[in-house]
């Protein structure tokens, strides 16, 4: 456990209230994040997916795990000590006959995620049923709302992502440089991360060109960096079970007068965001403060920029988005990323990206401070 029981305990607590009010009998959660965050039962193994994993919040007591065998020992590490296990997999009754009998010892409506980035994960078949014998419905909000504010351990173990992606990106000039192709950029990028501390890198996007990149979510080609070329890394890795997400644009040589002014356009939306943060602000008052110094830039006019930001914690993105629409108000707490980004004219795209906390005085940066100019590689 990376947290302490007493924290899982009075996220429990707090859930329970929001079941109180809701008029719900329990939970059920089936997400890698949604389970950890009440349990601190943090493991690579979802990445398969043939066993589904069932956390059960009950409005009153503690939580009961139904899980594959294979996951006892590990759950039986961490605060939850009622574990209910089956042997997985089984292609007659995956764990579903188990889950459902919890659910209806427990009894009442039962609540799950059914807002924006949720998903069942488990086989649809096993959701019919689950369907079939208790009355699911959405939990209002609950979980969202609790994993949107982090506590200080969330935040220190989000500054501390962020750090080790702050020293990789420091070491950049060891591994990038004219003729070294953007895969192999990318590859080492990804060592240099391991080696400054992180325990696996499951996100890095980038891109190279003279005024810029043709997106930023596409995988490295073998193209060697030229001369003039910006070469922007945005990674997402993950230490101790939290998401640091933030970018760094470099360039070979000298850049174009156009891609400076570019980047220095992009520091100033950034902090134009950053003072927009403030708790009681809504997710789109800050948006519309950095898209209103993105329109006076050398960007094209009128060019969509979609969302400048998202949160930020035990996944890459969740909660709120930075889109005009959003009128999620910023909470103490809360973690987030501002990044904006624009499209030069004759070029492509540039996006800078930093991480935030929202402190009671306003938005304090938790990822290291950004080179003022691009820098020279």
């Amino acid at each position: 456990m990376t947290i302490t029981a007493t924290e899982y305990q009075a996220r429990v607590a707090r859930a329970q209230a929001g079941m109180t009010a809701a008029g719900l009998g329990a939970l059920l959660l089936t997400t890698e994040a949604d389970v950890r965050y009440f349990t601190g039962f943090l493991t690579r193994f979802w990445e398969s997916p043939t066993r589904p994993w069932y956390l059960v919040v009950p409005a009153q007591g503690n939580p009961i795990a139904v899980i594959p065998s294979i996951g006892a020992a590990l759950m039986g590490k961490t605060w939850i000590s009622d574990i209910r296990t089956w042997v997985s997999p089984d292609l007659v009754d995956d764990g579903v006959s188990l889950l459902i009998a919890t659910l209806r010892d427990i009894g009442g409506d039962i609540g799950t995620p059914f807002g924006l980035e949720s998903h069942a994960r488990m086989p649809l078949a096993a959701l019919a049923q689950v369907q079939a014998a208790v009355t699911l419905r959405s939990d209002q909000g609950i979980v969202a709302g609790l994993r949107a504010v982090k506590s200080p351990a969330e935040i220190s173990k989000i500054t501390a992502s962020c750090a080790i992606a702050g020293r990789a990106f420091d070491r950049v000039p060891e591994i990038a440089r004219k003729g070294v192709p953007l895969s192999h950029v990318f590859r080492d990028f990804q060592r240099l991360c391991l080696e400054e501390g992180a325990d696996w890198v499951p996100y890095l996007a980038g891109g190279v060109g003279r005024l810029g990149y043709d997106d930023v979510i596409s995988p490295a080609t073998d193209e060697p960096l030229a001369q003039g070329d910006v070469l922007m890394l945005d990674t997402g890795l993950i230490r101790d079970g939290y998401f640091c997400d933030y970018d760094r644009n470099y360039v070979v040589g000298a850049a174009d007068p156009l891609a400076a002014d570019g980047y220095a356009c992009l520091l100033d939306a950034c902090a134009a965001g950053r003072a927009a943060a403030t708790v009681g602000a809504t997710a789109a008052d800050v948006f519309h403060a950095m898209h209103a110094v993105i329109a006076q830039g050398p960007g094209v006019a009128g060019n969509d920029p979609g969302r400048l930001g998202h949160g930020l914690g035990m996944q890459l993105t969740e909660g709120l988005s930075l889109i005009p629409t959003d009128q999620t108000p910023l909470a103490a707490g809360m973690v987030i990323t501002l990044e904006p980004g624009l499209t030069l004219p004759g070029g492509g795209y540039l996006v800078h990206e930093d991480n935030f906390v929202i402190d009671p005085q306003g938005a304090r940066q938790i990822s290291p401070p950004a080179w003022p100019e691009l820098r020279r590689i």
